[in-house]
């Protein structure tokens, strides 16, 4: 059964990006054993998830709508 892993010490998303690239360093070393390894994937995919917690709950400013929605709705609602 797969252990908890504990992500509470990273409080940004820049952490969280920083531990997952030491990762990628550890992981491409050829003489990691399979089981650090493991462990190491599981910890990413926990930093993954909370990554996207923080994506997911991140407030988002007009300037970064990419399909127009939140600038046609403005039009909208000054031509009411």
């Amino acid at each position: 059964m797969a252990r908890r892993i504990d992500t509470s010490g990273y409080q940004t998303f820049g952490q969280i990006t920083e531990r997952l690239d030491q990762i990628v360093v550890q992981v491409r070393k050829k003489d990691l054993p399979l089981e650090t390894s493991l462990d190491l994937f599981e910890e990413a995919i926990a930093l993954g998830s909370k990554a996207v917690d923080f994506v997911d709950t991140a407030p988002v400013d007009d300037s970064d709508a990419s399909d127009g929605d939140v600038a046609q709705e403005r039009s909208d609602e000054s031509s009411s």
